[in-house]
């Protein structure tokens, strides 16, 4: 039967409205769960923030995805060639879809009755990689049709390559081609060679099968097939297809793989003031690609946490030894609280047992800084013995009591205020009141007693006795604590007379930075660890410069200086010089708590101004007998200075004497100005103003 023109015509009418319900139909349903126009002009991948040493390292890294942003501009050509060449030749003469390839693929495809030819542009994966999954269905690729349109109409062609190479999965843990570079090859992308590129764009295919660390062999012959495809289509001329074809791969690969990374304990401090800035900036520090400029010192920190290790060993078995003379027993009763005291008795012969029990439950944990004198900057943290296990950073968390490295502030009040180096306090017994109501009466460290002491040897050979009657005679309570916050101390302290054995407690980091007023001429700098924030185009969202304040004259500062050198040439600090030869001039102050708890040592050139505690986190836990600032924490500061000044390099550099400060030849008895009768003369400084005046009136006979 033949139909007639016109029934033709409805027939055909009908199926072009039918093919076209069905059609809007299907993209109605496929339309729903596209992205937004919001989300494609909102391209923000998860990218890697980065925070960079001083010195040009890279100490940490924080991500979801470790993807590196860099520009077009800065890539290779070759491997824009390469992924042109072999992914997308018609990249920029068609829109998003390139219909011919997908004509050629379905017909090759119905030809062999199988699924053979790929036939995505660059930008259709690029819509997959941003906004679907990689599960093989119609509507999928149906949305990713739209899509791939959709972003060909909001981005250039070159956008669209930047943002492709940045996006995709490079195998190994790798985000875009930069860090693809860096895991493979351990370089920057603007490095690659072209062998280098044409591997990298070869692993784009299937990075599993084609991954250089585990499949070589196929990595190498897809490599080949790429450079080939770059020299079919121009890109390369035949002696450069030769060359790179005939190398081997040669890689130089880096782990990927989650680390501490450099400096752990000022990362995570870093991190956190990261956290609190977000709220702030509106950014995402592990999304957005920051790049942080950090104060540390990579070199520094290395040295510091040698020193560290150097010392642990020590310190661990001092602690062991002391331990296990004493508290055994009951520590063990309470870990195994059903064992019978014959078992335990058992249990405590087992050395190998005992040693891993005590160094799970009751390790020795160290708190190192390190900050430059007059701007407060982080050269270097440590906040305890293994980041993995103690994530708590002493050096800014922790606060314990400072023990005789607290005395400097009363010893700096009563400077400040006229008395001079030569003022004398009787060291004998006094009773004292602690923060809590108690009355007790403190000694010196070896037991000792003596006669009248000048304030230079009170603080030379940390004389409690000769501090409590600073505070109970010279200088008051209140008035060490002004002097304290003036020099930055913002732990909370208890005006009482027991402040001057330093049993307020305080933090690593303030006690240090105190001490950095000292070797600053007087300038108090707040210490900080982040220069400057950028976001991932080097836009500056944050800058800090050192916060610096003069809280003392430059003559006291000199002063306290001097005092302090005096602990260090000839004092407890001693033994930095005859036993670990740093010979440099500097000042510094030993601190021991009572029962051995904590111990400290406080130090400075005019360079580095370093602070390193020692103790359990358990403040009733003893270090052991006799393990007191100059045994358990100088070690660590002496070798930590001696190796920092002769590994950067730095001049011998004496501190710079001020004007009003003057030398003047005192009797040694007396204390007034020598005259030339006195036997044995010594020389002394003096706040020019607080000069002695009056002469020797006790030798008046014969000259010697």
């Amino acid at each position: 039967m033949r139909l007639s023109w016109k029934k033709l015509l409805i027939i055909g009418a009908a199926s072009w409205i039918g093919g076209g319900l069905i059609v809007g139909i299907l993209f109605l349903l496929v339309s729903k769960d596209l992205p937004s126009l919001e989300q494609l002009e909102q391209y923000a991948p998860r990218l890697v923030t980065r925070l960079i040493s001083s010195d040009g390292v890279v100490i940490k890294e924080f991500y979801t995805q470790r993807r590196v942003y860099v520009p077009l501009e800065r890539m290779p050509v070759y491997l824009e060639q390469a992924v042109l060449s072999t992914e997308d030749r018609r990249f920029y003469r068609h829109w998003g879809v390139d219909v011919i390839r997908l004509m050629k693929a379905i017909m090759v495809d119905i030809s062999t009755f199988s699924k053979k030819q790929g036939a995505s542009t660059i930008t259709q994966q690029l819509a997959r990689n941003l906004y679907f999954t990689h599960k093989q269905t119609m509507s999928r690729k149906l949305k990713e049709f739209i899509t791939a349109i959709q972003i060909e109409r909001h981005y250039s062609k070159q956008e669209i390559l930047e943002m492709y190479l940045t996006q995709t999965y490079f195998g190994g843990g790798a985000y875009g081609i930069q860090a693809a570079g860096q895991r493979y090859f351990s370089k920057d992308v603007e490095e690659l060679t072209l062998d280098e590129c044409t591997l990298l764009i070869a692993v784009l295919k299937a990075p599993t099968r084609y991954s250089p660390i585990h499949n070589p062999i196929n990595a190498l012959r897809r490599r080949n097939l790429v450079l080939y495809n770059m020299y079919r289509w121009g890109h390369i001329n035949r002696r450069d297809y030769l060359t790179a074809r005939a190398k081997p791969l040669e890689l130089n690969t880096s782990e990927e793989t989650e680390s501490v990374g450099i400096a752990p304990y000022f990362t995570e401090y870093i991190r956190q003031q990261l956290e609190e800035k977000e709220d702030t900036y509106g950014f995402d520090y592990y999304h957005d690609g920051l790049t942080i400029y950090t104060t540390i010192n990579a070199q520094l920190q290395g040295i510091a946490e040698e020193a560290v290790a150097s010392h642990l060993p020590y310190l661990d078995q001092r602690f062991l030894e002391s331990f296990a003379d004493k508290q055994l027993m009951p520590f063990l009763a309470a870990q195994f609280p059903k064992m019978t005291p014959d078992s335990l008795d058992s249990l405590s012969q087992d050395s190998v047992l005992v040693d891993s029990l005590l160094k799970d439950k009751l390790a020795v944990q160290v708190a190192f800084v390190a900050l430059e004198p007059g701007t407060g900057k982080i050269l270097a943290m440590i906040g305890g013995r293994d980041f993995m296990e103690y994530k708590f950073i002493r050096a800014v968390q922790s606060i314990r009591q400072p023990g005789s490295a607290f005395k400097p502030f009363a010893y700096l009040a009563a400077i400040d205020n006229g008395y001079p180096p030569t003022y004398r306090l009787l060291n004998q017994d006094v009773v004292i009141e602690d923060a809590d109501g108690k009355r007790w009466t403190p000694h010196n460290y070896d037991y000792s007693r003596g006669s009248l002491t000048t304030l230079r040897d009170g603080l030379r050979l940390s004389l409690n006795l000769v501090a409590v009657r600073l505070v109970q005679e010279v200088v008051p309570p209140r008035m060490v604590v002004d002097y304290a916050r003036k020099m930055g101390i913002t732990s909370r302290l208890a005006a009482v007379d027991a402040i001057a054995l330093g049993t307020s407690s305080v933090t690593p980091i303030e006690l240090t930075a105190a001490y950095g007023g000292f070797a600053a001429g007087g300038v108090f700098a707040k210490p900080y660890g982040i220069v400057r924030i950028e976001d991932k185009n080097g836009n500056i969202i944050e800058e800090n410069a050192p916060a610096r304040e003069v809280v003392i004259s430059e003559q006291t500062a000199y002063m306290m200086t001097n005092l302090l050198q005096t602990v260090v040439d000839a004092g407890t600090g001693g033994s930095a010089r005859w036993k670990y030869h740093f010979y440099r001039p500097a000042a510094g102050k030993t601190g021991t708590t009572n029962g051995y708890t904590d111990a400290w040592f406080i130090g400075f050139t005019p360079q580095i101004c370093a602070g390193v505690w020692v103790g359990l986190d358990d403040p009733f836990m003893s270090l052991g007998k006799g393990q007191s600032g100059s045994r358990a924490a100088l070690p660590i500061w002496a070798r930590f200075m001696k190796a920092a000044h002769d590994s950067l390099g730095l001049e011998v550099e004496d501190f710079i004497r001020p004007e009003g400060i003057i030398e003047m030849n005192v009797c040694s008895e007396t204390y007034d100005i020598a005259s030339k009768y006195c036997p044995n003369p010594i020389m002394e400084l003096f706040i020019e103003k607080y000069a002695p005046t009056d002469s020797c009136k006790l030798h008046r006979g014969k000259s010697w």
